[in-house]
């Protein structure tokens, strides 16, 4: 949708607020995107035209800078990534899949972008903050050495910030276990579809 995305994720809601206040103000960014997420934090993104977001960042990195946590800016954003960023999921079946978990949302999104960008693999989602303790989750759909190599890629862009806790590629998910992820990762929602309305349990009933 746009040519370029930046995003800042600040440890503080004031100073995130007032940091995205002074993005708003600094270029004509096509649009602007902030508020809270889990635990705590502040997230602004911005997009539009490269010279505009990168103006509109360098503004925000100085006005919140102390409480600046991660950042992101990518200025040929990959479309799949905007469309995941808008929670928008892409359930298919399962060859391989992939995935990265990061500290930090804006490493997650410099993860996802790089890894699809690099490889021929499908973005099955990406999961932000909310649910996850502030973390972030990319998940990789495709064919094992395309999967290989987009959590390679992944991983390496983000590689020596900290912002990695775990990747891994799984060859041949289990059927039940790409149901459940098909579905939907979080689990309360897992629960509550396990329960049908007729008060019969998927998993006491077999």
């Amino acid at each position: 949708m746009h040519p370029s995305l930046a995003l800042i994720e600040f440890d503080s809601i004031a100073a995130g607020i007032e940091a995205g206040d002074a993005m708003a103000k600094k270029a004509p960014v096509a649009r602007i995107l902030a508020g809270t997420v889990h635990n705590g934090k502040y997230l602004v993104l911005v997009a539009g035209a490269v010279a505009d977001v990168e103006e509109s960042l360098a503004a925000g990195l100085e006005t919140g800078a102390s409480a600046v946590l991660d950042h992101v800016f990518l200025p040929g954003v990959h479309p799949d990534v905007v469309d995941a960023i808008a929670a928008q999921r892409r359930p298919r079946p399962i060859d391989a899949l992939g995935i990265i978990e990061t500290r930090t949302v804006a490493a997650a999104i410099a993860a996802a972008d790089a890894g699809i960008k690099g490889a021929q693999v499908n973005l099955l989602e990406v999961r932000l903050a909310d649910g996850l303790g502030g973390h972030g989750l990319v998940f990789f759909d495709g064919l094992v050495a395309d999967i290989e190599a987009a959590v390679r890629i992944g991983t390496d862009v983000i590689a020596g910030a900290g912002a990695l806790i775990h990747a891994v590629v799984i060859p041949q998910l289990h059927p039940e276990m790409t149901e459940n992820l098909l579905a939907d990762t979080r689990w309360r929602a897992r629960a509550i579809a396990a329960n049908q309305p007729d008060g019969s349990n998927h998993y006491t009933d077999r």
